[in-house]
């Protein structure tokens, strides 16, 4: 009897790794309208060393392709992420939340060990 090793599954290629609700497609969408170019640019979205647990977020508009990138249409919403990123946002989704207490996007990702309080960083 040989082993035999089933490498672990994958994402497509231009599989975008994150979720966006409905509110947070159509808050993205208003705000990319105010772009100069906004028939140009996607909502990118990444994470980044630094924050008070080890990694932040980051969204904003980009107008790059860069190589790597997974690449599509969530909601109507063109979101771009960047191969590094990709694995740490498999399975997020990013709502918008409007309350008495502020309003802003709430990122709930499945594979952040921890979170600061300001809900900005994670581990």
């Amino acid at each position: 009897m040989t082993d035999v090793t089933t490498p672990a599954p994958t994402e497509a290629v231009d599989e975008i790794p994150v979720a966006l609700t409905e509110s947070a497609a159509a808050k993205v969408k208003e705000l990319m309208a105010r772009e100069e170019n906004a028939e140009e640019v996607a909502l990118r979205i990444a994470v980044q060393p630094g924050g008070c647990s080890g990694m932040r977020y980051a969204l904003f508009f980009d107008d790059r392709k860069l190589d790597g990138d997974k690449s599509g249409d969530v909601l109507g919403v063109p979101v771009r992420v960047d191969k590094m990123s990709s694995p740490y946002l498999r399975g997020t989704e990013i709502d918008w939340v409007d309350s008495l207490q502020g309003a802003g996007f709430a990122i709930n990702n499945p594979n952040a060990q921890s979170t600061c309080a300001c809900g900005d960083s994670f581990h």
